[in-house]
């Protein structure tokens, strides 16, 4: 645990959370601000501040986990579909730096992410092939 990280207090039992799940690697709670009803975190109990830092074992145990809330709240909540995020980097829309999944129930229209589509760039598209091989 990273004594100055928030994510790492409430996922440990620092503070007094609105828990909806917990096992020995994660505890899953419910967002203070939530973009809908349901909108829950789930919190690995380690400190890892982005995806790149996780052990490939622990990224598939907590997308277990959010795929099992995402099922629970589904019948719990009657929503119509649900979205499951997660951010790496500033530039990704990531606040706090401690690996977290949002596991988001939506309702109807409006509540999606979304982006502008674009335009393939084949050079852009072969650079990256290239640069990987």
């Amino acid at each position: 645990m990273k004594d100055d990280c928030i994510f790492c207090k409430l996922a440990n039992g620092v503070f007094d959370t609105n828990t909806y799940y917990e096992d020995e690697n994660f505890r899953v709670i419910f967002d203070v601000n939530p973009a809908t009803k349901g909108h829950v975190l789930v919190l690995p109990k380690e400190h890892y501040a982005n995806v790149y830092e996780m052990p490939d074992e622990l990224i598939a145990k907590a997308y277990q986990v959010a795929k099992q809330v995402a099922e629970e709240l589904k019948d719990i909540t009657g929503c119509e579909g649900i979205s499951i995020l997660q951010n790496n980097g500033e530039a990704a829309g990531q606040t706090v730096f401690h690996f977290h999944i949002h596991v988001i129930p939506r309702y109807g229209e409006g509540e999606v992410l979304q982006w502008k589509p674009g335009e393939i760039n084949q050079a852009d598209v072969d650079e990256i092939i290239k640069a990987k091989q």
